[in-house]
């Protein structure tokens, strides 16, 4: 197993940086465009692991996609335009997003389909999906409702009228997907989430109808109208800025600007959050780019943080960032107090959890409940013992954190399972060498080398 070893805290920088495109985007950027009709360009798609999944899932549903340097070109065959052999397998491998997302493509496949995923993956709950898809007409074969999984689509699609209840932008997604396919009005009553669907649709002038509720979108979507190819730009995903924005804000002295973020107002929870802990953040060059709004991030370090009762009403659109947030709360005056954060500990490994005994070894007092967490913050907090990261399902998120932490507190630790982050965030030690920081990786028990 791959290690990397951090033996003190980073220093000060002033730096300008660019993260990764933007995951979400980019993997709906390939589902959409696989279902038009025509040759689809998509600039600065991401290289994350994730994607790859998606890129050869779609080739498999006899997609041809060409992916050099920073474009994309996909050949779309239009809606239900999937061309592929008989009993064929799909590897999403740790991308649920595409799992979840493409099975609302395959409602109307003729044939079955095995979904499969890594060890992660198979043991996320899938219900979320197969339940409306179902009423759609598909059937799905399962064991324990979770993958692998097999998908048998139906020609007498029934357009739904669904109440998407857990605030899942997956499962909002699918049903929209599978409502492209189908005859009629599809309709989603959907808990507040992400809509990068919605607005990615919207963009394309597709026949889509979005009641803003208080708690609750309403969106309608007439199903069976063909589209044109087009081209997209992905922006920078504001979810790996997170770590860097969190990690200068920790520092004493440091000053950073992400450049080209998407700051999709369902995404930016976490920077409400850090605005209400006494974090300022700036943006600057605000501007629209297919549909979404981009900006360049400022943010400069701070010497002290407020404790924060947070509002659950922040929860979906932070959902994928508490991890790093809970890093902010332990530096700040005062008890910080999470709840209502179920969904955290069903994604790539229950996070809560793990979060809570992360902190734990750095000296951070906390109160883990079944869906809540209660930081005692300590504005001095210092770390001057080793700390092991280990066995933690290979989550990316976790071992981010870890090296967050470890940067910001400092200590000695040992992090494993370090190409984890490969999945959604390939750049992040490179950006990290960048700052100005050079670590130690362990190869095996007896080799090690250094990061330049």
């Amino acid at each position: 197993m791959v290690k990397i070893v951090i033996q003190k805290k980073i220093k000060d920088f002033k730096k300008i940086i660019k993260v990764d495109s933007d995951k979400s985007l980019s993997i709906r950027s390939l589902l959409i465009s696989s279902q038009s009709f025509g040759l689809s360009k998509i600039i600065n798609l991401s290289k994350s692991g994730d994607i790859l999944s998606t890129i050869e899932g779609l080739k498999q549903l006899g997609i041809k996609i060409i992916f050099r340097n920073n474009l994309c070109c996909v050949y779309g065959n239009g809606l239900n335009g999937f061309d592929y052999k008989k009993n064929i397998l799909i590897d999403a491998g740790n991308s649920g997003t595409f799992a979840r997302l493409i099975l609302g493509l395959l409602v109307k496949s003729p044939y079955s389909i095995k979904l499969v995923g890594d060890k992660s993956l198979s043991k996320r709950d899938f219900r979320r999906i197969t339940i409306p898809l179902n009423q759609f007409g598909a059937s799905f074969k399962s064991k324990n409702y979770s993958l692998p999984l097999k998908i048998i689509g139906t020609d007498h699609l029934k357009p739904i009228d669904y109440f998407e209840e857990k605030g899942s932008a997956q499962c909002k997604s699918s049903i929209l997907f599978a409502g492209l396919n189908t005859p009629g009005k599809t309709i989603v009553k959907a808990k507040k989430s992400r809509d990068h669907t919605e607005l990615f649709l919207k963009y394309l002038k597709l026949p889509i109808k979005i009641t803003k509720k208080k708690k609750y979108d309403l969106i309608e979507i007439f199903g069976e109208r063909q589209f044109k190819s087009f081209n997209y730009i992905v922006p920078g995903d504001v979810s790996s800025s997170a770590f860097f924005i969190v990690l200068t804000l920790l520092l004493k002295n440091s000053k950073l600007t992400v450049k080209n973020v998407n700051i999709n107002p369902t995404r930016t929870g976490f920077l409400k959050i850090i605005n209400k802990m006494g974090g300022k953040i700036k943006f600057i060059n605000k501007r629209k780019i297919c549909g979404e709004i981009v900006a360049d991030i400022f943010v400069q370090s701070q010497k002290k943080f407020k404790s924060i009762n947070c509002p659950v009403s922040l929860n979906s659109n932070a959902i994928d960032e508490f991890l790093i947030i809970f890093l902010l709360a332990s530096k700040a005056s005062g008890v910080s107090r999470f709840k209502k954060l179920d969904e955290l500990n069903k994604k790539e490994s229950p996070r809560l959890k793990l979060a809570s005994e992360i902190l734990t070894k750095m000296g951070v007092k906390n109160e883990l409940g079944k869906d809540s967490i209660n930081i005692f913050g300590n504005p001095n907090l210092r770390i001057n013992k080793k700390i092991l990261i280990n066995n933690y399902r290979k989550d990316h998120r976790i071992f981010m954190t870890s090296v967050i932490a470890a940067l910001s507190f400092g200590g000695k630790w040992v992090i494993n399972d370090k190409d984890s982050y490969k999945s959604s965030f390939p750049s992040f030690l490179r950006i990290i060498r960048k700052l100005g920081y050079k670590f130690w990786e362990v190869i095996n028990k007896f080799k090690i080398s250094r990061q330049k």
